[in-house]
């Protein structure tokens, strides 16, 4: 599978390559790396040919956009497609004197605080703060980020979301954006089913950043998100392709599932079909990378990494050949779902 192949986000958005980076391991979520090694590692992957780079104000409280920014602004704009999201506006926190109100979840993030708001003022306030971080005047695309109910914490949360970003105007501002040419394409970020038909209902996506729901490890996407998308000419983007860890590196201490420490059951089920992998000669975390691309909706995987061999290893394990069988014996096993698209 030719990692630097080209699709478009959507019927009419810039053209993507089929393994990007994630900006989450940017924002130092477990332990802070240096710049060196951040820039590092940003450099690799655009030297290698990857031109689909995504962050978020969100991402270390601005830390991962500042590093994008950093290592992508001197660099030709025709050569890559970045994408960054609104729906969160950071602020100085009321207390200053000692660490961000958000220092526990980014282990080396920045100071700052932050508030949800997807009304038409929040935002353009999101995108222009980002355009600053960011140090440039334009990103190609737009995400509506974690409108969900993780981050919303309840059904009235949502539908006040839902609210702001339609009769509040924050669609409007997006599509304004869009329509002038001032971005390419919106996407809106999602972590869970049954948020991509709701998202239809309202608004002209042009693409889903999907995280957890279609992975080598869980299909629920198939049941109805993936096949509307692909019914109303919507790109999907994969996001969690190793479902936030476990898949790339099963032994790793630090691998979580779902963004929280692993279960017994969910390792047991990582290891039955690493198992089917290496019977097979193939890194899981090949498996787990090319998996997604089979579905004709998927356009994108974008792995997050933060050293420069990760982003090696990635675009290795994306040009592994993987023999039709190991697919076949992933389902005979009822590790992977009878009716998904496989490679």
């Amino acid at each position: 599978m030719d990692p630097l192949d080209l699709r478009p986000l959507g019927r009419s958005g810039p053209a993507v390559t089929r393994l990007g980076l994630g900006g989450v391991p940017l924002g130092d979520p477990h332990a802070p790396i240096d710049e060196a090694r951040a820039s590092l590692t940003l450099e690799t992957a655009f030297a290698c040919g990857i031109n689909y780079f995504d962050t978020a104000p969100w991402y270390g409280l601005g830390r991962s956009e500042h590093r994008m920014g950093h290592a992508l602004r001197g660099k030709p704009r025709e050569r890559f497609v970045l994408s960054t999201k609104v729906g969160r506006v950071l602020n100085r926190p009321r207390d200053v004197s000692g660490p961000g109100p958000y220092s526990k979840r980014w282990a080396g993030g920045l100071p700052f605080d932050l508030r949800f708001d997807y009304t038409r003022d929040g935002v353009l306030r999101s995108y222009e703060d980002s355009l600053q971080r960011l140090g440039m005047t334009r990103v190609d695309a737009l995400v509506v980020h974690d409108l969900d109910l993780k981050f919303q914490q309840d059904e009235a949360g949502i539908a006040a979301r839902f609210a702001e970003l339609d009769r509040g105007g924050g669609f409007t501002a997006l599509a304004e954006l869009r329509d002038r040419g001032e971005i390419g394409a919106i996407g809106a970020g999602i972590n869970h089913v049954g948020m991509i038909p709701r998202f239809l209902e309202r608004f002209a996506v042009d693409f889903f950043l999907v995280a957890m729901p279609y992975t080598l490890l869980d299909q629920p996407a198939l049941d109805e998100e993936l096949p509307l998308c692909l019914e109303r000419g919507v790109a999907v983007v994969i996001g969690a392709v190793f479902s936030s860890g476990i898949l790339a590196g099963p032994a790793a201490p630090l691998a979580q599932y779902g963004y929280k420490p692993v279960e017994a059951s969910v390792r047991d089920r990582v290891a039955r079909v690493e198992a089917v992998c290496r019977r097979h000669g193939v890194p899981i975390g090949a498996a787990a990378l090319q998996f997604p691309l089979a579905h004709p909706a998927v356009v994108s995987v974008i792995p997050g990494a933060d050293s420069a061999d990760q982003v090696r290893t990635n675009l290795q394990w994306m040009r592994i050949a993987i023999p039709p069988p190991l697919w076949e014996a992933l389902k005979g096993e009822g590790l992977l779902r009878s009716d998904a698209p496989t490679p």
